[in-house]
């Protein structure tokens, strides 16, 4: 561990003139001063000022003062250059002061002098060299420099040079507050952090809990001890109050009157045990010191300023009720504490930060011996606070032992059950623990407090959650609506008219929109504004599922206004994965793939919230080749089993993974997967959520050679579609009928079955078209003119052979139109999928052109040339090698044999002068050889090591 960073620009910066000095023996001399309080790295500039290569010829001389040495000897008669090198400059004193002033007073031509001081610890402040002034030669000349403090990024930078990677943004953050960016300090809580056993974790809390580095520490307390008796109370009360204060609350914690404590608080700041922060705010130059004067007091005398300094905080405007409450804490007036938790969590809830009373809560109700009336008091505010927030781990586990308790009131304890209930379904996605304490605080509550049991009916009305059918839903949402009204509770009546706008939005209910419009927007009431904010997020997300994007477009902006306003981050984060899968759908993808990561690493420790991100991320990686990735990502990363997602989730990243099997020709795997995720959605009955899987179902269905189940699933889709406005699952129900044309049609009537299948394809994707949903819609146009295409040459679909082969047989001159019109859909096709990004799609479409297409006239005989370039063949081959794909799945693609694929990756790295996969990637991405295979855009997948050649 060092002090090197940044000490490179200091360096240039004090040693640029002293260099020029230093190299010319008749220039005039220079005098440095060297400004820094302690630990801002000041013998560690001098010792790099002696380093200065161009002084290489030039005497050095070291000079310590108060070391007790005296000054070295220097011949005075003699001519050399010298450099002198002079630190601890205020500790000079007496006739080591005086031979320093003489000495710097004299110094010669082409020498130069560097003093390094403490500035606070001056014995006449802003005179380095003491009273009176120096008289300064007129030739000499003399500069100042002042040491900075280290900034956050360079404090980060130090912290992970030392810990690692693993030293979060946050610890970083921490770590320079308490340190107050002084580098000596950083470097010795760093060193102390390593060395910690257990390992350090790198979380804030750790750096929070580090005591103070034992140089500060002996500093500071050396510093305080130097004061009279009579006026440490005054560093006492800075230490206790822990951060900027000002006089009057000092001079009131320390228990000094006006006049003795105001003169002990000057003698403190001359003496630099306290440092002026600011307008009338004193405290310690480094925060960490706090905590070293505080571990040297007696218990009864810091308990007495504990006592002092809640008393001082509660006379400010406003009160800060968290600072009170730990002052009570410590002074061991424990009913005072609770109160001052209790106001201090109803303060930031009100205020929206809800984060803030979770943390002062949980920490409260973790205390043992807490009477349980107390619990009683503070668990609801805890679960208020927690129901709208981001992280409930912790609160979930003391909520759920504090429902245990059987003394609690009943209507306590029914609270207590709802807001557990809604946590563990909302944010921990534990569905089936949720719904039975839903069920237990709606019949707790039913007849003592009808409003919340309201609530708790609302919520099991929601359709999201895996198990139940639509019909028990709807059931639910007939008893909260009669609750609600029998409580009379506006606010109650709110929420659970968010309920039912999230049930008949999601059914695509003709009524739906209707009662989104219902929900008040523009009430003051923050309780009722928090549930229309709940309702308009949850009608957004059910509107980017339908396929309606410019509603939702809206509707996502109101409801996270509106979330924000009324301090609901969990709706809003909500709101941000609806946003999420609305730029999927409507093709907005470059940069989508960095935001799905950043959004999941934002939510790390709640990684349900963070479900859209996962599937959308998944989805990319699928469209873009990289198979390994799509399923990862598909499968929430191993943080979360995709059976727990939300069921519109569910389905959607089942289709994709149908896909993914049918793609690497594993069918009875794409059939399992498919009558799996189907038999979910049908059960809950919400069937505009088939839309993402019914295609690919019905596909691996049909190849799995079960027909029957495959027609089933178009016709219960058909039927449960019902006539609201659910324009996506209709142009689905569209695909599944093509699909189904193209794969059940018989031999005797092949032709028209393909015929009919191609025009259902184009009005899918006509309708994909309307919504807009570009990359659907190109799937089905593939998929259009694939059968146009295949109802005019011998060769069925997927029944190519795997290389090249003959074009097809000469047609009427009609078809051969029909034919050439497809082929040119397919081109088009394949440049649609580029401009998106979609990689493995393009390639498929130009391999499906390659084996379709018929014979272009005027090509020469025999195959072009390629030497030195690589082929568009092999531009395409190597494309989807670095995205991921091994060489089977590449050959299935591209229809070849794996052999032709490993020879044109083979070709590809030669002619780029790769020495593996991951080379080869970063050569086709700086532009060695070429191509006309498609871009991976700008958020393309990793690259795979594991397949070399």
């Amino acid at each position: 561990m060092s002090e090197d960073d940044g000490l490179t620009a200091e360096r240039g910066f004090a040693g640029s003139r002293l260099a020029r000095v230093l190299a010319d023996s008749r220039a005039q001399p220079v005098l440095l001063f060297v400004e820094g309080a302690a630990g801002q790295g000041k013998s560690h500039l001098l010792r790099e000022l002696a380093d200065l290569p161009r002084a290489a010829d030039v005497a050095r001389s070291w000079w310590r003062c108060g070391a007790g040495d005296g000054p070295p000897q220097v011949d005075a008669g003699a001519d050399t250059p010298t450099l002198w090198l002079v630190d601890d400059a205020h500790r000079a004193v007496g006739d080591e002061l005086r031979l320093l002033r003489r000495m710097l007073e004299g110094l010669r031509p082409g020498s130069a002098a560097a003093v390094a001081y403490r500035p606070e610890e001056l014995p006449v402040p802003g005179l380095p060299l003491g009273d009176p002034p120096v008289t300064y030669p007129s030739r000499m000349t003399v500069l100042r420099h002042r040491l900075g403090f280290w900034d956050e990024a360079r404090v980060r930078r130090a912290a992970v040079r030392a810990l690692g990677e693993g030293f979060s943004s946050e610890a970083a953050r921490r770590l320079h507050e308490r340190t107050g960016g002084v580098p000596r300090v950083v470097v010795d809580l760093l060193t102390e952090l390593r060395e910690r056993r257990p390992a350090f974790g790198g979380t804030a809390a750790e750096v929070e809990a580090a005591g103070a580095p034992v140089r500060l520490a002996e500093l500071v307390l050396s510093r305080t001890r130097a004061l009279a008796p009579e006026d440490r109370p005054v560093v006492w009360a800075a230490a206790v109050l822990d951060g900027p204060a000002g006089r009057g609350e000092l001079l009131a914690v320390s228990g000094l009157g006006p006049v003795p404590g105001n003169a002990a608080l000057l003698r403190a700041l001359g003496g630099a045990a306290l440092a002026e922060l600011g307008e009338d705010r004193y405290g310690f130059a480094v925060p960490l010191a706090a905590s070293a004067v505080r571990a040297s007091l007696p218990g009864p005398v810091r308990q007495d300023l504990h006592r002092r300094a809640a008393k001082a905080l509660r006379r400010g405007q406003p009160v800060p009720w968290a600072a009170v409450a730990d002052h009570h804490r410590a002074a061991g007036q424990s009913r005072k504490w609770i109160n001052a938790v209790e106001r201090a969590a109803e303060s930031a809830a009100a205020s929206s930060r809800h984060q803030e009373a979770i943390t002062l809560l949980e920490r409260t109700l973790a205390t043992p011996g807490l009477p349980p009336q107390v619990r009683a008091r503070l668990a609801p505010l805890l679960a208020r606070s927690a129901v709208t927030g981001l992280r409930s781990d912790q609160t979930v586990e003391v909520l759920a032992q504090i429902v245990q308790d059987a003394s609690l009131p009943a209507a306590v304890r029914g609270e207590l059950r709802l807001d557990l209930g809604l946590m563990l379904c909302n944010q921990m996605g534990r569905y089936p623990e949720g719904w039975r304490a839903l069920e237990t605080a709606a019949a707790e509550l039913h007849e003592v407090r009808p409003g919340l049991a309201a609530r708790a009916m609302g919520a099991l009305s929601s359709p999201f959650w895996p198990g139940n059918s639509i019909d028990v839903h709807r059931e639910w949402l007939v008893k909260a609506m009669a609750a609600a009204d029998m409580s009379g509770d506006d606010a109650m009546r709110t929420a659970v008219l968010a309920n039912r706008v999230a049930l008949a939005t999601s059914c695509a209910e003709t009524d739906a929109w209707e009662l989104v419009r219902r929900l008040p927007r523009d009430t003051t009431d923050t309780a009722r504004a928090g549930q229309a904010a709940r309702g308009l997020c949850n009608a957004a997300d059910s509107a980017v599922w339908l396929g309606l994007h410019e509603r939702a477009s809206d509707l996502l902006a109101e409801g996270r206004e509106l979330s924000a306003r009324s301090g609901a981050p969990y709706f809003e984060h909500n709101a941000l994965g609806a946003q999420l899968l609305q730029e999927w759908w409507t093709g907005q993808w470059p940069g989508l793939a960095r935001r799905c990561e950043d959004f999941v690493a934002a939510t790390a420790d709640m990684p349900l919230i963070a479900s859209d991100a996962y599937v959308v991320r998944g989805l990319l990686a699928l469209a873009q080749g990289d198979w390994g990735e799509a399923a990862s990502w598909l499968s929430q990363r191993g943080t979360f089993g995709r059976e727990d997602l939300p069921v519109p989730l569910a389905t959607t990243a089942a289709g994709a993974l149908t896909r993914l099997a049918l793609a690497r020709q594993e069918v009875r795997a794409a059939a399992d997967q498919a009558r799996a995720a189907w038999s979910v959605v049908a059960g809950k009955g919400v069937w505009p959520w088939a839309a993402e899987l019914a295609p690919w179902a019905v596909e691996a269905l049909v190849r799995a050679g079960d027909d029957v189940t495959a027609r089933a699933m178009v016709r219960d889709f058909a039927q449960g579609l019902g006539p609201g406005q659910a324009p996506a699952a209709r142009a689905a129900l569209t695909w599944c009928r093509a699909v189904l044309a193209e794969t059940t049609a018989s031999a005797g009537d092949r032709r028209e079955g393909l015929l009919r299948a191609a025009e259902l394809y184009r009005a899918a994707t006509t309708a994909y078209g309307k919504l807009p949903r570009p990359y659907a819609q190109t799937l089905t146009a593939e998929g259009a003119a694939r059968c146009a295409l295949a109802a005019h040459t011998d060769a069925g679909p997927g029944q190519v052979a795997g290389i090249e082969h003959d074009a097809a047989p000469p047609e009427p001159a009609t078809d051969l139109t029909r034919a050439l019109s497809a082929v040119a859909e397919l081109e088009a096709c394949a440049q649609r999928f580029t401009e998106l990004g979609a990689v493995w799609d393009a390639a498929r479409t130009r391999a499906l052109l390659r084996t379709r297409q018929p014979a272009r006239k005027g090509r020469p005989p025999g195959r072009p040339s390629h030497a030195d370039e690589l082929s568009p063949r092999e531009s395409e081959v190597a494309q989807l090698a670095v995205s991921g794909l091994t060489n089977r799945e590449i050959a299935v693609t591209l229809h070849l044999s794996p052999r032709t694929v490993e020879q044109h990756i083979a070709r590809a790295m030669r002619k780029t002068g790769a020495l593996s996969r991951r080379d080869l990637a970063r050569r086709l991405e700086g532009g060695s050889g070429t191509g006309n295979a498609p871009s991976p855009g700008p958020d393309g997948p990793p690259v795979r090591t594991d397949d070399v050649c």
